[in-house]
């Protein structure tokens, strides 16, 4: 694929701006770092206004893997040397103001439980695109040990929007239903 040094109308990158794959990854690291740490604020939030039993339950222990990600993350961030530093996420931020405006939008209960799910799930999705993402620019950089570990946290992540899927699926979302 042939690229161009300037073209008319692109955006002017900024004077730290990567220039490599192995720099980008590096950033996005960083991104996915600060972003699970904002989830440890946000799940509890969520768990506390959720009225659902399994919901709760499927929160509460995402929480408790994120936290397992964080500290996997840091690995990821020792293996190719570089202190763990976490900068601004804004499409996490805006995930989870979103998640918040579903909260102060919906009456506690069922309603407000499809709001969680669905708010949850948006954010389960962007982590499943950026840890596939890193999972394969690590491959690409020869990496094992982060592929080792990103595939870890991505796999769960499919796993929580799988189980966060049950749970709208076969109670929350047919009860918020009759609510109508």
């Amino acid at each position: 694929m042939k690229t161009t040094d300037s073209k008319k109308g692109a955006t002017k990158p900024k004077s730290d701006a990567a220039s490599g794959l192995t720099e980008l990854f590096e950033a996005s690291l960083k991104d996915i770092y600060w972003a699970e740490k904002a989830l440890t604020k946000a799940i509890p939030l969520m768990a506390k206004n959720a009225a659902s039993a399994d919901l709760i339950e499927v929160l509460n222990n995402h929480l408790i893997e994120t936290e397992e990600q964080i500290t996997r993350l840091e690995k990821v961030f020792e293996v190719i040397g570089k202190k763990a530093t976490a900068k601004k996420c804004d499409a996490m931020e805006g995930l989870i103001e979103e998640g918040k405006s579903i909260l102060e939008e919906t009456e506690i209960g069922v309603v407000r439980d499809a709001g969680i799910i669905a708010a949850a799930q948006k954010i389960e999705h962007y982590e499943i695109a950026t840890y596939g993402t890193l999972r394969q620019f690590a491959e690409t950089l020869g990496l094992t040990e982060a592929v080792r570990l990103l595939e870890q946290t991505l796999e769960e992540e499919k796993g929580a929007d799988k189980k966060l899927t049950i749970v709208a699926v076969n109670a929350v979302n047919l009860e918020a239903a009759e609510a109508d």
